[in-house]
C-alpha cells in the first residue's frame, strides 16, 4: 500500500496528523486505509476526518468512503493552474530525455522541499520509483542542490537548521560545512550531482530554473540507475541539463 508522503517524524503533533490524513485521502477512501497510509490510529483518523468533513475539505460517499471534497478540489485546481506555466517546458523536457536515454524531472520549490511535476520515463525495463507530486528534500537531490547553489549562504544554514540535514544514504551530506563546499562546486561548473545521496543505486544531475523576475523557482533534473550498463556519464549529462534548465527558464521570460 501506497504510504503517506508525509514524513512519519512530523505525524507527531497536531497539525502533522492533519497532513498526513489530508495526504492519505487523496490516495485512499477506507477509513481503514487511510488510518495505515498516515500511519496514524483510526480513532485519530476518523476525528480528522470528520473535522474536514464540517469544512467541506472531504465528504462521505454514497458508499461510506471518504473522498476529496469541493474546497480541496478547489484549492488543488488554483495550485494546477500555477503549475500550467511549465505546459511550455514539455518540448525542452522531451529533447533532454531523448539525448540522454534517461527519466527526466521537472520540480517546483515549495518550503523546504521540492515537489515533481513532470517526469518523463525512457523506455528501459525498469522505471524509477518518482511520481509526479512526490515531494523530496533539497540537501541530498541535484534538484535541490541546483536550487540551493543560487541561495545567499544565511538561507542555507537556516534550512539546515531547520530540517538537520537528515541522512538518506551513507552518502548524505549531512554537515552545513560539507553542504556549502558542495554547492560552491555547483555554482562553479553550472549544474548539481546527487550521488547516491537521497537513494542508494540512484544517481542524479540537476540544473536550476529562473522565472520571469529571475528567482530560482524549479530545477530540471535527469535520473539514472548506477547499475544501467547503458547511463550516459556526468560529463555528458551535465550540458545537457544544464541547456535544459536555460530553455525552460527562457521560456518562462527569465532576463
Amino acid at each position: 500500500m501506497q504510504k503517506s508522503l508525509v514524513k512519519s517524524s512530523q505525524s507527531g503533533n497536531a497539525s502533522g496528523k492533519v497532513l498526513a490524513v489530508l495526504d492519505a485521502l487523496v490516495m485512499h477512501r477506507r477509513l481503514s486505509d487511510i488510518a495505515t497510509s498516515s500511519g496514524l490510529a483510526k480513532s485519530t483518523v476518523h476525528r480528522i476526518l470528520q473535522t474536514m468533513v464540517r469544512e467541506v475539505f472531504a465528504t462521505v460517499d454514497g458508499s461510506g468512503y471518504y473522498v476529496p471534497g469541493p474546497r480541496l478540489i478547489a484549492l488543488a485546481g488554483r495550485v494546477v493552474g500555477r503549475l500550467d506555466a511549465f505546459v511550455g517546458a514539455d518540448a525542452t523536457l522531451g529533447r533532454l530525455q531523448q539525448s540522454t536515454g534517461a527519466t527526466v524531472h521537472l520540480a517546483v520549490l515549495s518550503g523546504d522541499e521540492a515537489i515533481y511535476v513532470r517526469k518523463l520515463e525512457p523506455s528501459k525495463p525498469y522505471r524509477m520509483a518518482s511520481r509526479v507530486g512526490t515531494a523530496i528534500p533539497l540537501h541530498c537531490t541535484s534538484i535541490g542542490k541546483a536550487y540551493l547553489s543560487l541561495m545567499p549562504r544565511d538561507y542555507v544554514e537556516a534550512l539546515a537548521e531547520r530540517t538537520g540535514l537528515p541522512r538518506c544514504t551513507p552518502n548524505t551530506l549531512t554537515s552545513i560545512e560539507a553542504l556549502l563546499a558542495n554547492l560552491d562546486e555547483v555554482r562553479e561548473r553550472g549544474w548539481a550531482i546527487d550521488d547516491e545521496e537521497n537513494e542508494k543505486g540512484v544517481f542524479c544531475v540537476g540544473a536550476a530554473v529562473r522565472d520571469h523576475t529571475g528567482h530560482v523557482t524549479a530545477a530540471v533534473s535527469v535520473t539514472q540507475l548506477r547499475s544501467d550498463p547503458a547511463a550516459a556519464s556526468v560529463d555528458v549529462i551535465g550540458p545537457l541539463v544544464a541547456k535544459a534548465g536555460a530553455e525552460v527558464s527562457a521560456g518562462l521570460g527569465a532576463p
